[in-house]
């Protein structure tokens, strides 16, 4: 995977729903849409974790600044960083704030030496992400794709409603209703970037019409659909 001439790249890692992904900036302000995962991210030597958000992240880097990261399926970067997700929740935190000084620098280290900064990632996910997932986590993250109300949900998992809610907390950032709020938005980019109208969309991704779809995406993101589509 190269930094030239491609800004954005991306590929599965070998680790289960996780992704690879590198970025050389073009300079001005960038807009990382909520996608209910979280990121590991090396940007110029430093290691930092992208929380989950629950809004569009926007900011901005100089040009040519590079950045390469791995992106965990929802629910399982906890897993990896022994930290839940409620902790960092719209937030980029060092991963020494987050783990000991020394242990940090040693992933930063073994992360430099690599070939490449993605290959030295995805080394360390696939070694250091020894526990098994969370059987709970992916029949939650299943039940919200499936359109499965909370209530249902809780019940098929053998959890309260109030359980459920903390599990999610701890493993997404976020309860499940939110979750779904954020993993429906992109299922409905995703079926607008075909060149589907919006109005079909809505109706295939469970909106009550074009409007209540627009309403979603400007209060997670800043923008309304069409402006995302444009860029």
């Amino acid at each position: 995977m190269s930094y030239e001439p491609h800004p954005y790249r991306e590929r599965a890692a070998r680790l289960p729903g996780a992704v690879l992904w590198t970025r050389t900036a073009d300079g001005g302000a960038y807009r990382i849409l909520p996608d209910g995962c979280m990121d590991l991210l090396w940007i110029e030597g430093e290691l930092l974790v992208a929380g989950p958000d629950t809004r569009a992240y926007v900011s901005s880097s100089e040009r040519g600044a590079r950045c390469a990261a791995i992106r965990f399926a929802p629910g399982t970067a906890p897993g990896f960083l022994g930290v839940p997700a409620r902790e960092v929740v719209d937030h980029r935190v060092p991963l020494a704030e987050l783990w000991s000084l020394g242990r940090a620098r040693r992933l930063a280290d073994r992360v430099a030496k690599a070939a490449h900064p993605a290959a030295g990632l995805e080394d360390a996910a696939v070694r250091l992400f020894d526990e098994p997932p969370d059987r709970l986590i992916g029949q939650v993250v299943q039940g919200i794709h499936r359109g499965i109300a909370v209530p249902t949900l809780a019940a098929n998992v053998g959890l309260s409603e109030r359980q459920l809610h903390r599990r999610c907390l701890d493993a997404f950032g976020y309860g499940p209703k939110m979750l779904d709020r954020v993993l429906r938005m992109n299922r409905a980019l995703d079926h607008a970037r075909t060149g589907l109208t919006l109005a079909t969309v809505a109706a295939q991704t469970g909106y009550a019409d074009q409007a209540h779809l627009t309403r979603e995406v400007k209060a997670l993101t800043g923008v309304p659909p069409r402006a995302l589509l444009q860029g």
